[in-house]
């Protein structure tokens, strides 16, 4: 299973990856399907949004945070039907991204709808900062060591 951290989509590749079939599936992430994530702060919280769309979130969905990183971790089922032709992943995803300082991992939350798993992490109250201050330099006096 593989663990991606801050995966960013702007390379040259892009989703290039995506569009390719079978015998290329080997240029994809090992041990599951990447997910789409964007990530950006809003109303005092670190939010996360993934693209997970067609799975039940209370039981194919698992939200941990640890140590400052937040994984996401399911698996899709692939129901057993005569297909003719299906470009749906299933199977496992995971995706890890790393929390920026400041967060409290005591106050997250996280929704799923239309597809999308949204995961709010609190940021912690800003402590009051000191105004900046003036530091006199005095001319050819040392400091004596104490």
């Amino acid at each position: 299973m593989s663990t991606l951290t801050r995966r960013d989509y702007r390379s040259p590749f892009g989703d290039m990856v995506e569009w390719l079939e079978s015998p290329w599936t080997l240029l994809r992430p090992i041990g599951g399907h990447p997910i789409r994530v964007e990530e950006f702060v809003a109303d005092g919280a670190y939010v996360v949004r993934a693209e997970i769309p067609g799975i039940d979130p209370e039981k194919d969905v698992e939200v941990t945070i640890d140590k400052g990183i937040l994984t996401i971790k399911g698996e899709r089922q692939e129901s057993k039907t005569d297909k003719h032709r299906s470009e749906f992943h299933y199977g496992t995803f995971v995706r890890s991204v790393t929390l920026p300082a400041g967060t409290d991992e005591k106050k997250v939350e996280a929704s799923y709808g239309h597809g999308i798993l949204e995961v709010r992490v609190k940021l912690a109250e800003k402590e009051a900062e000191e105004t900046a201050r003036k530091i006199p330099v005095r001319q050819d006096q040392h400091i004596k060591p104490t």
